[in-house]
């Protein structure tokens, strides 16, 4: 139908009066009243916008701003501290891209890259935990292979409320199936991540999905539009209007409590076997020479792949909106700039390369339309049937958006909870303490936190494409590169919670460490660092106040360790009416392994090994997991950050994995000792004897950092033990490998079989 002034109107993101009004329209009725309130847009930014055009907006102009400029885009409320992982990078010559481009990029030797980058699908995972989830997956799969890599691996690190909580039992199995069925689906296996649980994510859970792929460095693309009269060719699956507003709106505002409804429309829907055929498709063409520059189309679609690619490479863009290929013929132009419709590539080919990648694209069935050329204009200017319906400055857009210096304030409860030390907790003692040591580590052992995750990660497959070195539950996810050198690549993620309640500045580090940690208990060396960084709203200055030390303490721990961040995600507004998540960030840590062949698995399989404690052990009960599954306490400090002792201590195992001095090296965090001898235990099959060197509860579940268990191969003990001093880390002998039952001695022994069983039934019993 056609409204006064010759605009037609169309159809709309729900409860969102869009029009298609040309610039001329715009131009000539600059008063009209548009929705940019219900766009996410501020009255303030609604005018920015009028005062870069000279004029208000058009509605295709008005849906590009307001999901470019959104929360999830933008990063519009922490740019400002981010730019402290840039200001405080250690000096390094491995990274290639970095921050600001699709994902981080290091050189790992042997004439090999890897790119690795985790994002968050949060909102849309609660809403329709399936396709939430799957999305979430294929969209980071894509960062990866906008950046000319084959994706190799996927993980994935999931939060959600107590695991007997009704909504939970509808969430964690709908995520699950989703990352399964997509991954699958594509053939990457998933190599591993975290499964918590908490009240604090009960109606806002979290599903952080990490891609990592590989390139030759000479392979690399970046997302920038060069070269006028080069044409913008779009691949993939059809646009239509699920997504409209999605991630880009979604995740740049909190539940209301009513959520789950209202936001529905909002969540996209995958297609595994599309992106498939548009990996291998783009690959090819990336290996014929045949692109310029390339862009996926994730949050924002063809507003984020049109805007960032033009501000990339400094030049303009001309398309034509009507050529894109449609799913539904009612879509208008500000519902195609903002549909969020999955398996979709944008690439920049010369003239002359056209015919070929069109007639690749064929071959791979892969739809691909030409929609647009590159122009020196300096502007992004679009068509709807031949009449302009966009003309602005793309970097106004991409680049330019606006920076909230947000309110940050420490919140007075803080100092409540610092004080309410955990050291002050009743810890089993007198003629009882053996049997509640006991009774302590199976409460730890048969809870859904601590737990087997097998329920969860035998739904996925861990060894397709057949370069899985190790897996879940091993410490690290490990990857063979090079089947020649052995080359390969570990990654692990990790984060907690309840250390960042306590303090998000140590907790941050603490969760870096962890991953760091991880990384080179299998014999990797750490090389760099990704991250999701998860929050409530960025309006209230507690969660801000928790955010700037999160990543302060982020960027100097990274300064410390010598890793640089490489890239990452910001995920705001975590939380259901005004109750906030606790503080989550996410770290994912990638490291270098020389030689797969020489990996240290986590579990004990040689038997007559001496088990060797590297580390420090305090009375550090703050945050841990004996404190809160058995006393529901969390105050205190968390465990101190010693990030020289973590340092030295990846030097060590490095080493002993490099010169094959130890057959096991497993971490010591959630759960203390106690967790961890279970779980090397069951890992290998192997049981052990222990003696503590000090207070029982204190030695096995104190979570005091930069901690690790070693069984060390017969014969090398001299040796290992010269280069744990040569390091300075602390080593302590407190048993030996072997026999069928985990023993501390002069306290209990539990045999493996019933630990086996208490620890591998909580999953099981809840999900079936």
């Amino acid at each position: 139908m056609t409204e006064p002034g010759g605009t037609t109107r169309v159809a709309a993101p729900p409860g969102v009066p869009l029009r298609q009004d040309t610039v001329a329209d715009a131009t000539a009725t600059p008063d009209r009243e548009q929705p940019y309130a219900a766009l996410g847009l501020t009255a303030d930014e609604y005018a920015r916008i009028g005062a870069t055009l000279g004029r208000r907006p058009t509605d295709a102009e008005l849906a590009i701003y307001s999901v470019m400029w959104s929360e999830h885009c933008s990063y519009k409320s922490s740019r400002k501290h981010l730019r402290q992982f840039a200001a405080k990078a250690p000096a390094t010559d491995v990274l290639l891209a970095g921050i600001g481009q699709n994902a981080g990029v290091v050189d790992v030797g042997h004439g090999y890259a890897v790119t690795f980058k985790i994002e968050s699908h949060n909102h849309p995972s609660y809403v329709e935990p399936f396709q939430g989830a799957a999305t979430g997956v294929g969209g980071i799969v894509r960062d990866i292979l906008a950046m000319g890599a084959r994706p190799v691996a996927v993980m994935d690190s999931l939060r959600f409320g107590p695991a007997d909580a009704p909504d939970t039992q509808r969430v964690l199995p709908g995520v699950v199936g989703g990352i399964s069925f997509y991954g699958n689906c594509l053939g990457l296996p998933n190599i591993g991540g975290e499964l918590a649980f908490d009240p604090c994510y009960l109606g806002n859970p979290l599903v952080n999905a990490l891609c990592v792929g590989v390139l030759r460095p000479e392979d690399l693309k970046l997302a920038a539009a060069t070269g006028p009269g080069n044409q913008v060719v779009l691949l993939g699956s059809r646009t239509g209007p699920d997504g409209i507003g999605g991630a880009s709106v979604l995740a740049s505002a909190s539940f209301g409590g009513s959520g789950e409804g209202a936001k529905r429309p909002s969540v996209q829907v995958g297609d595994p076997f599309m992106e498939k055929l548009l990996v291998e498709c783009c690959l090819e063409l990336y290996h014929a020479g045949l692109v310029v520059g390339v862009q996926d189309l994730g949050a924002a679609g063809v507003a984020c792949a049109t805007t960032e690619l033009s501000a990339g490479g400094g030049t303009g863009m001309r398309v034509a909106l009507d050529r894109v290929p449609l799913r539904d013929a009612s879509l208008g132009p500000a519902e195609i700039l903002m549909s969020e419709s999955q398996e979709r590539m944008m690439a920049i080919v010369t003239p002359a390369n056209v015919a070929p990648v069109l007639s690749i694209c064929a071959k791979w069935d892969v739809p691909a339309t030409v929609i647009g050329e590159v122009t020196d204009s300096g502007r992004l200017e679009m068509t709807w049937h031949g009449a302009p319906v966009v003309d602005i400055p793309p970097s106004s857009a991409a680049n330019d958006g606006p920076v909230y210096d947000r309110p940050a304030r420490r919140p007075d409860s803080q100092d409540a909870l610092a004080s309410d030390d955990a050291g002050r907790l009743p810890r089993p003692a007198g003629p009882a303490a053996a049997s509640a040591l006991r009774a302590d580590l199976l409460l730890l052992v048969g809870s859904a936190e601590g737990g087997d995750k097998a329920w969860v990660t035998e739904q996925y497959d861990r060894y397709v494409r057949g370069d899985t070195v190790l897996a879940m539950p091993h410490d690290a996810g490990l990857l063979r590169i090079d089947a020649e050198t052995g080359l390969g690549v570990a990654l692990a993620t990790d984060g907690n919670g309840r250390y960042c309640h306590l303090d998000p500045y140590a907790g941050t580090q603490l969760a870096l460490a962890e991953a760091h940690r991880n990384v080179a208990a299998s014999g990797a060396r750490p090389l760099a660092v990704t991250n999701c960084l998860n929050f409530g709203s960025p309006e209230d200055p507690a969660v801000m106040w928790q955010f700037t030390e999160a990543v302060r303490g982020l960027a100097d721990g990274c300064q410390q360790l010598g890793v640089p961040v490489t890239g990452g995600n910001v995920s705001f507004y975590n939380q259901t009416g005004p109750t906030a998540i606790r503080p989550t960030p996410v770290v994912g840590v990638l490291g270098v392994h020389d030689d797969v062949r020489r990996r240290v698995p986590s579990g004990f399989g040689l038997p007559d090994a001496a088990i060797v404690l590297l580390g420090h052990t305090r009375a550090e009960f703050g945050g841990s997991l004996w404190a809160w599954l058995r006393h529901g306490h969390l105050g205190g400090r968390p465990p101190a950050v010693d990030l020289a002792a973590e340092r030295s201590l990846a030097d060590v195992l490095v080493a002993a994995a490099a010169e094959q001095l130890v057959a096991t090296a497993h971490d010591l965090s959630d759960g203390g000792l106690a967790m961890a001898l279970a779980e090397a235990c069951l890992t290998g099959g192997t049981g052990c004897a222990v003696t503590l060197p000090g207070d029982a509860a204190t030695f096995l579940f104190s979570e005091s950092a930069a901690r690790v268990i070693v069984a060390v191969r017969p014969g090398s003990e001299l040796a290992f033990r010269q280069l744990c001093a040569t390091n300075g880390v602390p080593a302590t002998d407190i048993g030996q490998t072997g026999g069928t039952a985990l023993e501390i001695a002069g306290w209990f022994s539990v045999p493996l079989a019933e630990l086996a069983d208490l620890h591998g039934s909580a999953l099981p019993a809840l999900f079936g």
